[in-house]
């Protein structure tokens, strides 16, 4: 008979698995799971019944108070740009030299951003940067002239999401050390973008079920009608 982890046991307690939450009560009782040697990330899982709908879901959300991670940007641009994207923040600026490292297979930062006329040069590196969720698109915000508002944005919070093959969403939303009130304001951001990114999302029984949950810890269903937009 597998012995049950003292840990795993007090996480027993704490939930009950055919309960759907509110929002509030969900994350304290992430919060009262017994701490690990890291600080959690809390994620959001949602899965959408949209599976016969042709129209991609994929959009960005700047989330309130932060993902807790720190975002490594790393811009492709000429000229004047390459001074207003370091001053916003970036960690690497530059083109042609930044090209030939990515050439060589190199992919050290989580998102690419790059002027549209620079677009060209990196999609030759599809095969590259494409498997790792790399290549900048224009539907993401990541292809654009603004690159000094863009590189903020990242910096403070802004994400991406996107449908999988199995009509599901997940993405961070923080991290366990967050107040309570930072974690739920910045879900119930998440969700509402998402819901807004598709008029078909806007009905919540096209949102077959929501869930949250820590990297270590359980997950814990919430109750979708809590989420419902209004019709004002």
């Amino acid at each position: 008979m597998t012995k049950i982890s003292k840990r795993n046991k007090s996480i027993e307690e704490l939930i009950d698995s055919k309960k759907e939450y509110d929002l509030s009560e969900a994350v304290a009782i992430l919060k009262k799971v017994p701490p690990v040697a890291f600080d959690q990330t809390v994620e959001i899982a949602m899965k959408l019944d949209l599976e016969q709908t042709s129209t991609p879901i994929r959009g960005t959300v700047s989330l309130p108070n932060g993902t807790g991670k720190t975002v490594r940007v790393a811009v492709f641009c000429k000229g004047d740009l390459e001074k207003e994207a370091q001053e916003a923040g970036a960690d690497f600026v530059g083109s042609d030299e930044l090209l030939e490292k990515v050439s060589t297979g190199w992919c050290d930062f989580d998102v690419a951003v790059t002027t549209p006329d620079m677009m060209k040069d990196l999609a030759r590196f599809g095969k590259v940067l494409g498997p790792r969720g790399l290549m900048p698109n224009p539907k993401s915000g990541t292809v654009t002239q603004e690159i000094g508002k863009t590189v903020k944005e990242l910096k403070g919070g802004k994400i991406e999401f996107r449908m999988d093959k199995q009509s599901g969403i997940k993405a961070p939303v923080g991290k366990i050390s967050f107040d309570d009130e930072a974690i739920v304001e910045n879900i119930k951001v998440f969700i509402s973008t998402v819901m807004h990114s598709n008029p078909k999302l806007q009905k919540i029984q096209h949102t077959k079920s929501i869930a949250i949950s820590s990297t270590m810890g359980p997950g814990l269903k919430l109750d979708k009608g809590q989420f419902k937009l209004s019709k004002n």
